[in-house]
């Protein structure tokens, strides 16, 4: 199932928007013969990596995602369902000397944007999920949430017959990001800064190995892993995003733009992915941090 962001009633999309031999030695005697030669694993430089992640930018194939693994010295490019053999073969040919840098690895269903704290938000055509309640330095209240759901939107609601005001948005950055900001303007509403009952007092990156939890206002609390830090994945129509965080928390339509979490810490905001909760999939994060950054705001 391919993720985007949803209507308020039907989830009807508004847009379609990555061996070594090992040397044996048989000791005998007073020495030692060798049973195999070793065979010299490729390595290569900061600049061959970047030159075969550049290589799948340039193919500009929706259904890619990719990151530069440093532990194994190799781009970890991630394909979709959509993306066929030969178009893996036109990658590798554009990366050319630098196509055995590539270690491809397929995931079910389409990676496509996600929208619907968690809890869910309405734009005249669309839900998404909130993200983190936040303030500026002069105690104003907004909310962060993915880029692609602020994207084209004016004013926000909490509920679906649009009765509840929240705020109008402040701030959009999409595609290259995935990040938006909604100022507040109902001071009747709660802001809270948890999400669900967790407390958030902090934001900081995960690092890969990491056990995060996403909440969601379609598919509510998940938990996986982080796999990859500053992942690009290419959804198609031109929306390339870069810098994110890439995980294996399942997510939904609906879900976009609620938080990635770690106990009290604030990690990342819902972008999309493939798959669903019942199968699992792969799901990308934009880093609150820079969203942070960017608006002069923090979690409280």
């Amino acid at each position: 199932m391919s993720f985007k962001r949803t209507t308020p009633r039907s989830g009807i999309a508004r847009r379609t928007r990555l061996t070594a031999v090992a040397t044996g030695f048989l000791a005998a005697a007073a020495f030692a013969v060798p049973t195999a030669n070793a065979v010299d694993t490729p390595q290569f430089s900061a600049a061959q990596l970047t030159q075969a992640s550049d290589s799948i930018r340039q193919a500009d194939i929706p259904g890619t995602a990719w990151s530069v693994d440093s532990k194994s010295n190799r781009v970890a490019l991630t394909v979709d369902s959509r993306v066929s053999e030969a178009q893996i073969a036109k990658i590798k040919e554009r990366a050319g000397g630098t196509a055995d840098a590539l270690v491809v690895k397929h995931t079910a269903g389409r990676f496509s944007k996600l929208i619907s704290g968690g809890d869910a938000i309405y734009a005249s055509g669309w839900r998404c999920s909130l993200g983190f309640n936040v303030q500026d330095n002069s105690g104003n209240y907004y909310f962060l949430t993915a880029g692609h759901c602020t994207d084209g939107a004016g004013t926000w609601w909490s509920n679906s017959g649009h009765t509840t005001t929240l705020g109008t948005t402040a701030g959009s950055s999409f595609p290259g990001n995935d990040y938006g900001l909604v100022r507040y303007t109902n001071s009747s509403v709660t802001k809270s800064g948890s999400v669900g009952s967790q407390d958030i007092a902090g934001a900081a990156t995960p690092s890969v190995g990491t056990t995060v939890y996403r909440r969601g206002s379609t598919t509510g609390t998940h938990s996986g892993r982080v796999t990859a830090l500053n992942a690009t994945v290419n959804y198609g129509g031109g929306d390339v995003v870069s810098g994110l965080i890439q995980t294996t928390v399942c997510a939904e339509p609906g879900d976009s733009g609620g938080p990635l979490y770690g106990g009290s810490t604030a990690y990342g905001l819902t972008s999309g992915g493939s798959g669903d909760c019942s199968s699992g999939g792969t799901t990308f994060f934009q880093p609150v941090t820079e969203a942070l950054s960017a608006y002069g705001v923090h979690v409280f």
